[in-house]
């Protein structure tokens, strides 16, 4: 690997992941992989479970060729604010690029090493994992959840005018240069945010890529409640179509923060 190279962050973002997390560090031990990570930073949602200890207990023992970092939420700001607090750390320090790996193991991280090794980040400012294109691997995953997610594709896409393959899986890649003004703070805290930060990236011009990905449902909590997360859906794809540069300036979040603290709980290498 060049001496040069971009530097990297890998984001897991965790809630309730205490038996998946494991799992999720041990990807990290195959070679292809560290050779292009520095850091690895887990962030705990404030779990009611022992999450972010079974991270650093795990990761304490097996990683040791990158930086591994735990932190803690200061509240439970959603998976929303969870990337807001990633995003201003990995700018912070100095990173080139944010990769999302979510904490309950549901997406493999050699999906993404594959088209890094081909440059596929190269001249793009978002790579993201696609579990509904061509190319892509299913696994435990319902017809239902499929066919919906295939239909709201199709109604972001038609919104957008560009193809979107899906609205937010648990695998992408930033370009940190394109988001240090951090344009999305007012964005919403919750689930949706990955919604709004696509149609964000598509309306300033942003270039997106998107790539198949492997994606496996087993032992993994979901925190979604399927019909409520539907119309909410709908009134963020209605309000952009309706206000598009006005939508994306308003307040989204049901609980404002003036910012996404957190303490660092383990720190090890770097």
């Amino acid at each position: 690997m060049s001496e040069n190279r971009a530097r990297i962050l890998v984001f897991v973002p965790a809630y309730r992941c205490q038996s998946q997390i494991q799992r999720v560090i041990d990807q990290f031990a195959d070679r292809r992989v560290v050779a292009w990570v520095d850091t690895i930073l887990v962030v705990d949602n404030r779990s009611p479970d022992q999450t972010l200890e079974v991270a650093i207990e795990h990761g304490g023992k097996t990683l040791s060729d990158c930086e591994f970092v735990c932190w803690r939420n200061d509240d439970n700001y959603g998976l929303g604010g969870s990337h807001k607090a990633a995003f201003r750390y990995a700018i912070d320090q100095g990173f080139d690029y944010l990769v999302v790996l979510h904490g309950d193991d549901q997406a493999d991280i050699l999906d993404l090493i594959q088209q890094l090794e081909v440059g596929a980040h190269k001249g793009v400012d978002c790579l993201l994992g696609a579990r509904f294109m061509h190319g892509s691997r299913l696994k435990g995953y319902s017809w239902f959840r499929t066919f919906g997610n295939h239909v709201y594709n199709k109604l972001f896409s038609i919104a957008a005018m560009r193809n979107i393959h899906d609205l937010g899986s648990g695998l992408n890649l930033y370009r940190l240069t394109s988001f240090r003004d951090f344009y999305f703070e007012k964005f919403p805290d919750d689930l949706t945010f990955n919604y709004v930060m696509l149609l964000a990236s598509y309306h300033r011009g942003q270039t997106v890529k998107f790539f198949p990905i492997s994606w496996r449902e087993e032992d993994q909590i979901s925190n979604v409640k399927l019909f409520s997360q539907a119309f909410k859906v709908l009134r963020l794809l209605l309000g952009y179509c309706i206000g598009r540069a006005r939508f994306l300036a308003t307040e989204m979040r049901g609980k404002p923060f003036d910012n996404y603290s957190g303490q660092i709980q383990y720190r090890q290498g770097g």
